[in-house]
């Protein structure tokens, strides 16, 4: 539920983008570095976050950022500044980037004890929240103003986590992974493990190979509707509806994601995934129609829809919390670059052009993938 949580009220705010755009009367490159806030808050906090998990638990600060993200979601609508819509991002961007590592913990902690590789479901739950809340915000966005739909959003959130939060702070999974054998509660501090350098490169690879994929998914869902309303003429509803489709692959991708690991291990995956993603994203920034367009972006979310799950959970289980915020700081540093980089370049050159650079790093996660091949179990 926290992970539908998490896409749900993020895919809410991605499509209201054009409306706040507009609001504010930013460029897209001054935009760009407005979004460049959501990035830098999570950035800032994840590897606080994964402190904060080896002190308190997982399940703790997952239903704190349970509480933190819906209230912060309300504030964007309420600038008409680029600079004021950064600030409020930065807030954002924290409470995202603390709920990511906090539940992804908590999933590594699960799949430990499951011993089955079912990280990819946790995620597809996640696009299956996007792919509502992109949903629901097609439908919305002639109706409601941005202020209003995104203060609906909080509400729920927040009626989400104190419905789920009681269930999730009662379970104290056996911790499993390298970093705590030990018998201490969950909730007690945990003794960080010290990794070897060779442990610590893998965890750095698959860091940047989440990196890769968390460019293009963060390139979709900033500038994919902007793209679809402005270079190919689509209505809003329409547009909005480009993330839903891009939301909706990555779910059945993922929810298909543990037999592809079964039946293909890590490194087909990682490599077929990224080759798939590379030539979604091709078709979909430089289709001349909409439909086209449409078409790579479900092909993309398909191509991406394991890689970053694959990867974040392979450093969980190297490294525990601290693998998991460091991959994800890794992950979300490709956010970090994608928004200000894809918005120069769609200045200096168009947005089509500048929405290729998630295919050459699409592209560039399947040659780590393979390179990886000898770091993972397949």
């Amino acid at each position: 539920m926290f992970f539908a949580l998490d896409g749900f009220l993020f895919a809410g705010w991605v499509v209201r983008i054009p409306a706040i755009k507009q609001q504010t009367g930013a460029s897209a490159s001054t935009l760009g570095l407005a979004l460049l806030g959501v990035s830098a808050g999570a950035v800032i906090t994840m590897m606080l976050t994964g402190r904060l998990c080896r002190r308190y638990g997982s399940h703790a600060v997952t239903v704190a950022c349970g509480v933190l993200l819906p209230l912060s979601i309300a504030l964007p609508a309420q600038t008409h500044s680029a600079l004021s819509l950064g600030l409020v991002l930065l807030v954002f961007g924290a409470a995202y980037g603390g709920m990511n590592v906090a539940m992804n913990s908590a999933a590594v902690d699960l799949v430990a004890e499951l011993r089955r590789p079912v990280m990819p479901s946790f995620h597809a739950a996640f696009s299956l929240g996007g792919m509502v809340g992109a949903g629901l915000g097609g439908l919305v966005a002639g109706g409601l103003s941005a202020s209003t739909h995104l203060f609906l959003l909080a509400g729920v959130g927040l009626l989400v986590t104190a419905f789920a939060g009681p269930a999730l702070l009662r379970h104290r999974p056996a911790r499993t992974a390298p970093e705590a054998h030990t018998p201490q509660s969950h909730s007690q501090r945990q003794p960080q493990r010290k990794l070897d350098p060779r442990a610590r490169r893998i965890v750095v690879l698959f860091g940047v190979i989440a990196l890769c994929t968390a460019y293009g998914e963060g390139a979709l869902a900033d500038w994919g509707a902007l793209h679809l309303e402005q270079d190919l003429d689509a209505h809003p509803g329409l547009a909005a509806a480009g993330y839903a489709l891009f939301a909706l692959t990555m779910t059945i991708g993922r929810l298909t994601g543990t037999l592809l690991l079964e039946r293909l291990g890590q490194t087909r995956t990682l490599v077929l995934g990224g080759a798939v993603a590379a030539a979604g994203m091709l078709l979909g920034a430089l289709a001349p129609t909409a439909w086209l367009a449409l078409a790579g972006f479900a092909v993309t979310g398909l191509g991406l829809a394991n890689i970053f799950p694959v990867a974040v959970g392979r450093a969980g289980e190297l490294a525990g919390p601290s693998g998991v915020a460091a991959a994800s700081t890794l992950g979300y540093g490709g956010m970090l670059l994608g928004p200000p980089a894809i918005g120069f370049l769609a200045d200096w050159f168009s947005l089509p052009i500048a929405l290729t650079t998630v295919a050459l790093l699409a592209a560039a996660a399947a040659a780590l993938g393979y390179g990886a091949r000898n770091a993972t179990h397949a």
